[in-house]
């Protein structure tokens, strides 16, 4: 894709789910885009464009950012995990295989998002308390779970990955 006139393309280099890429980028471009529309990555979702809604999460370098407002060229020689990089070949993680048994999943939108904040807090924080685990979701909205749900799961992988 050529840049728009007026913008420069930015070469990148960076690892995606385990996986290098090398392209060009436009400066202007988000990382959102860029895992949607270049590398098919749809898991994260746009919905508010602003970083708000936490539906665009993803982990860059172990951490959770709103790829919505993150420039693309900004992730030069980062590592990105995306909800697909999560668990391999039909295989689901203990956080996720918590979700469906909780129906934490409703209608799905946010699923991607919460997923990354959650295993980004169970990395750095192994036994959360409920208190942190709701911290941690403060910049997710979900309209269909209520949350508690979610929080249950988040516990409930929490309590299976430490026995």
């Amino acid at each position: 894709m050529p840049a728009p006139l007026g913008e420069q393309n930015v070469s990148i280099r960076l690892v995606v789910n385990d996986r290098a890429h090398q392209m060009d980028v436009h400066a202007g471009e988000t990382l959102l885009g860029t895992l949607r529309h270049r590398l098919g990555l749809t898991g994260p979702k746009e919905a508010c464009g602003e970083g708000e809604c936490g539906a665009c999460t993803v982990l860059v370098d172990g951490g959770p950012v709103a790829s919505c407002i993150l420039a693309a060229g900004s992730t030069n020689g980062r590592v990105v995990r995306t909800v697909e990089g999560l668990a391999g070949a039909g295989d689901l993680t203990t956080l996720q295989q918590a979700f469906v048994g909780h129906a934490a999943v409703q209608c799905g939108y946010c699923t991607p998002g919460v997923l990354m904040v959650l295993t980004a807090l169970l990395e750095e924080v192994p036994e959360p308390a409920e208190a942190e685990i709701r911290q941690a979701l403060a910049g997710n909205i979900c309209r269909c779970t209520g949350y508690q749900q979610i929080v249950d799961a988040a516990l409930d992988a929490a309590r299976a990955v430490a026995s």
